[in-house]
């Protein structure tokens, strides 16, 4: 006897994100896949209909159909990985990092730690327990070579961890202790000032017979001043939307934001998280009245 089909009735809210979802150019086809296989479930459609027009298994249609009569929208999220939770989340990354970077106490034989001191200490801090193998590769993964040195400015700020958490969490696809939901983005945005332009002043060449070394390149050029570049990153669809501007501040910022804002998915999304540094073009409580504004 088949099994008996579970019946999908969707309100208002539900149609319209499933709608959005499944119309998406560049979302992961896994997602528009399972919106789309709702949609047909809720105007009647059985699963092996639905299996034929999606090209896979009826098994799999039920299995996203149950989930969803079970969770509704949150259902047709990826559940957490399956085996050992994680040894070393994004937040101890940091942590470690900033004990590689300590300089060592007062009266210490070396005036450099080693990556041996640094598994030592972040065991004996609590940050995690993970292997010294595990250590070594994740500054290796940052660029973090011990025996070097250059200048740099240690965050003096007592609270910078409580500070730094969320937007770790937001890297990780989290908020407030939730998984974000699939109408959510998170956007990092940031500027370069001074950047040169530059025109040269004879065209480049291209490559051609008897030339090993590719195009070639006129080394004069001529000044056309300096530009600021504004780029923000889509950090979950790893897309990037960039400006150049005459100088940074405010106003260029917001055009950055409009820019994105305007564009879908971010225009009918549920929530748009920026991350931001403390630049004066976007600090305090105007720029976050400006942000919701958009």
């Amino acid at each position: 006897m088949a099994a008996k089909l579970e019946q999908i009735n969707l309100d208002e809210d539900e149609r319209a994100e499933l709608e959005r979802v499944a119309s998406l150019q560049k979302a992961p086809y896994r997602e528009v896949q399972r919106a789309r296989l709702i949609l047909y479930a809720a105007d009647g459609s059985s699963n092996a209909e639905i299996a034929r027009r999606l090209d896979m298994s009826a098994k799999s249609v039920g299995r996203w159909r149950r989930r969803f009569c079970q969770r509704r929208l949150a259902g047709l999220r990826d559940s957490e990985r399956a085996g050992r939770p994680r040894r070393f989340p994004p937040s101890a990354d940091r942590r470690g990092q900033a004990v590689a970077c300590e300089p060592p106490a007062e009266g210490a034989p070396l005036s450099r730690r080693s990556t041996a001191d640094v598994h030592r200490l972040v065991i004996e801090r609590g940050i995690t327990d993970a292997s010294h193998s595990t250590i070594v590769r994740c500054l290796a993964e940052d660029a973090i070579r011990l025996w070097l040195y250059r200048s740099w400015i240690f965050p003096t700020d007592p609270d910078f961890a409580d500070k730094a958490g969320p937007i770790l969490d937001l890297y990780e696809g989290r908020f407030e202790g939730n998984l974000l939901h699939p109408g959510d983005f998170v956007i990092s945005a940031d500027e370069k000032p001074s950047i040169q332009a530059r025109r040269r002043i004879h065209e480049t060449l291209p490559p051609g017979a008897g030339v090993p070394r590719g195009q070639r390149v006129e080394h004069t050029y001529e000044r056309g001043g300096a530009l600021t570049y504004l780029a923000a990153w889509d950090v979950r669809r790893g897309q990037v939307f960039g400006r150049s501007e005459p100088k940074g501040g405010i106003e260029p910022f917001d055009r950055l934001v409009w820019q994105v804002m305007t564009k879908e998915p971010y225009a009918s999304a549920r929530r748009v998280f920026w991350i931001v540094d403390n630049g004066s073009s976007h600090r305090g409580q105007a720029s976050i009245d400006r942000l919701e504004g958009r």
